[in-house]
């Protein structure tokens, strides 16, 4: 249990920079040109839907019984990783504009 438990805080708390890497995306977007402002709400509902998904196989791993949570952490931890690799990509593509 204690395992569990401080995998889901490490999450949490990665969730949590990430959401605040989203703000400051999103305060960049709302002080774009318009056009440029549309590239970025693109981007960050897509980011946003990816940070959905990992909440919710957050929740399905603080569900999860002590022996089964174990089998959820992969697809956790992929879907961690894809979101922090389209926060990154999408970071470079607005600094480059």
């Amino acid at each position: 249990m204690k395992n569990k438990d401080a995998y889901i805080e490490k999450f949490e708390a990665q969730i949590k920079e990430l959401q605040a890497d989203i703000d400051k995306l999103d305060a960049k977007a709302k002080q774009s040109e318009a056009d440029m402002r549309i590239k970025y709400q693109d981007e960050l509902a897509q980011l946003q839907g990816k940070r959905d998904q990992l909440k919710e196989r957050l929740a399905e791993i603080k569900n999860a019984s002590d022996d089964a949570w174990e089998e959820l952490k992969s697809g956790a931890e992929k879907a961690f990783d894809d979101l922090k690799n389209s926060w990154n990509s999408a970071m470079n593509r607005f600094n480059k504009e």
